[in-house]
Parts: structure tokens; sequence; C-alpha cells
């Protein structure tokens, strides 16, 4: 059965295939669209300044880099969270970019950077320049790897969950799909805290992805428009995380961050 929806910002047309339990969705932005998008999310992560391309967030055990501050964690290290700047430099591969030879060479083994405080040195040296041109006039690209997560992001959560949810899940994402904006929505927070698949992206078995947040708006009153629900559901599930997260990461230190950034999402109709 193929189910076709009307969705955000230019009410563009989402074909989703359904067969059984199998399920691929096709997503389709255009490219003013897609720049809006990664606008946006540019202005989230960054504030738009060129110099955040390339950051470091004190507490974190990685880099964060691009529009989308995509993780890239140092040679012989790994951790919790969802490593996605080698995808995006395979996905630029995969579309013929020309990649600067030093990170080609370095994403096979990991960040080169062994600690923060050697990456914020490093931040005016000729590799870390180059970095930031490069993640500069490729934001278009970046936008579409993130497009393209958010493609993968219906499927994975149907797999992780019990087929009788998996209807639930389905009306959520395309309620907020056919928003106005919902596409941005949706790719931003995808990209901000992951689908909510990953067993290691837990605190206390709780998650803090997008299935999260369709789980939590099923808890609350449907008369909301969807986007005021989506919104106020992820502050909910950010609060958890934060409740439930390690003293020692101090995370409580961002989370007006992260409910302004998901507030903008009830601004978005």
């Amino acid at each position: 059965m193929i189910r076709c929806i009307l969705s955000g910002l230019a009410l563009g047309l989402v074909c989703i295939l359904f067969s059984g339990t199998a399920l691929a969705s096709d997503i389709s932005i255009n490219h003013k669209e897609a720049t809006l998008i990664g606008e946006k999310i540019f202005q989230n992560e960054c504030a738009g300044k060129p110099s955040c391309l390339t950051s470091w967030n004190r507490g974190e055990a990685f880099p964060s880099l691009g529009i989308g501050h995509f993780i890239w964690y140092p040679k012989n290290s790994t951790g919790p969270f969802k490593e996605s700047f080698p995808a995006l430099i395979q996905f630029m591969q995969l579309r013929g970019l020309e990649i600067p030879a030093w990170i080609s060479h370095a994403v096979k083994t990991g960040a080169p950077w062994r600690s923060r405080e050697q990456f914020q040195t490093s931040q005016n040296s000729q590799k870390m320049r180059q970095l930031r041109s490069f993640l500069s006039y490729t934001k278009d690209i970046q936008t579409d790897f993130m497009v393209e997560r958010l493609n993968q992001a219906l499927p994975r959560m149907l797999a992780s969950i019990p087929t009788l949810e998996h209807e639930r899940i389905r009306q959520q994402f395309d309620r907020v799909a056919i928003t106005p904006m919902g596409y941005y929505v949706l790719i931003d927070y995808v990209n901000f805290k992951g689908e909510g698949t990953s067993s290691s992206e837990r605190y206390q078995n709780h998650g803090w992805g997008l299935l999260q947040v369709f789980e939590e708006m099923d808890r609350r009153n449907t008369h909301e428009h969807v986007l005021v629900s989506f919104s106020e559901s992820a502050k909910t599930v950010l609060t958890r995380r934060v409740e439930l997260s390690p003293p020692e990461r101090n995370e409580k230190r961002w989370l007006a961050g992260w409910k302004k950034r998901v507030s903008t999402y009830k601004k978005s109709y």
C-alpha cells in the first residue's frame, strides 16, 4: 500500500510505501526548502557564526563540526553518542565531492585532536582554517545528509518497537510532516538528539530521541496543535534526560538552550 501526504514548507508530496511490516520512505525537498532548513539549523547550532563550524564543547569528549555539529570521536576513542561526521564525509564522497586529503585520511582513523585543549589551540592552524572553509561552502550537502538521515529515521524507529505500535508512530510522523515547516522540525530534532533507537543513547533505560518525543505526544492533550504538542513533548523528554544524566556531566547547563531550541518548533506554523 502506498500512502501519499502533502507535507510542510511548499507542501511537497511525500509518498510512503507500506508492505506488511516493511517500510521505505522517500522525502523530497527542493533546493530552496533545503537551504532554508540548513540555515535554520546553522542558526540553532552556531547562531550563524562561521567560527562555530569547528567546535568542541566543554565537558564533551569529541569535537562537533559543521552546520549540524556532527560528532567526530578522536582516534582510538568511542562514546555512547552516535558519531556522524565520518558518515557525512562518506556521503560527500558518494556525491563525488572532492574532500581535502587530510580529512579523507583522518576519518578512517578518528579525529586528529587528542583533547579539547589541543583542538582549541589549533583553531588558527592551516588545517583548521581549511576545515572551516570546507564546511562553510558545503552547507547544502550537509543539509542533504540530514535529510537522508530523516529518510532513514522512520524505518529505524519502527524496526525498534513492537509491530502493534507501528501505526501510532507513523501517524505522529505524518502529523508533524504535513505542517508548514514540518520537515524542519523533524530534520532538526533527529540531527539534534537522534532517532531514539540506539541502546547506548539511554540514561537509566530512558532515551531522548524522536521516538521518545512521539511516545510522549501520545500522552499529551490531542487537542493541542501538533507542533505545540511536539515542542512540549520534546521539552519533557529533554528534561527527563537531564534529570537522569550522570551528575558529572552537568547536563543541566544545556537544558535552557535545548528548551529554547525546541520552542522554535511552535513558531513554525
